[in-house]
């Protein structure tokens, strides 16, 4: 049985260990997307410590099971670690790997794609999801207002790449006819798209 008191847990050593995760009131809004479609397959793209993976596998299907890749080593243990903590391998699964090279690789049909890696990536991450969400299912792409800099006149030169990269993958996705997709200001920002 899962021991989902743990969570807490890992959000802390994300917190402290300035480590990305899940805001609270993203988790939120993404969780009653979950409550509602009870999903049997998520993708998950950027795992770092798990605590995503984990809190999301609180609302899968009965035999559910989450895939999420993650390119760091040392982050793959800790997620390991924490799914361990938690009792959910069985619903878990780490891929460990540059996902631009994993993705090509699955085949099988999610109701779910969570997009949370390299914002400079962003658009190949959504060109793989576009084909492995099912019809009826969910692309959701968190922290696309990468602190308020895509939206603002932002123009250093130092994130100037991922903040241009980033409002060219807002306006694919809200212009893709395959989609119905809307803009949330919640958390990072947050792109929710369902599959027409």
């Amino acid at each position: 049985m899962a021991n989902y008191e743990y969570i807490h847990e890992i959000k802390k050593f994300g917190r402290e260990n300035k480590i990305p995760i899940l805001l609270d009131d993203t988790l939120e809004y993404i969780t009653e997307i979950l409550k509602k479609i009870k999903p049997k397959r998520i993708l998950e793209i950027g795992t770092a410590i798990g605590y995503s993976a984990i809190c999301f596998s609180q609302y899968l299907a009965e035999d559910g099971r989450i895939d999420t890749i993650e390119i760091e080593s040392l982050r793959v243990q800790e997620a390991l670690e924490n799914i361990e903590k938690v009792e959910v391998t069985d619903k878990i699964r780490v891929l460990e790997g540059d996902a631009l090279e994993i993705l090509p690789y699955l085949h099988e049909e999610y109701d779910v794609v969570f997009i949370d890696a390299a914002k400079g990536k962003y658009i190949e991450f959504f060109e793989q999801a576009l084909r492995l969400c099912k019809t009826g299912g969910y692309i959701i792409a968190d922290n696309v207002l990468y602190k308020g800099m895509v939206q603002s006149d932002y123009n250093k030169h130092k994130q100037r790449t991922a903040v241009n990269k980033l409002r060219n993958f807002i306006d694919i996705v809200l212009e893709n006819k395959d989609l119905k997709s809307e803009l949330i200001d919640i958390g990072d920002g947050l792109t929710v798209s369902k599959k027409l």
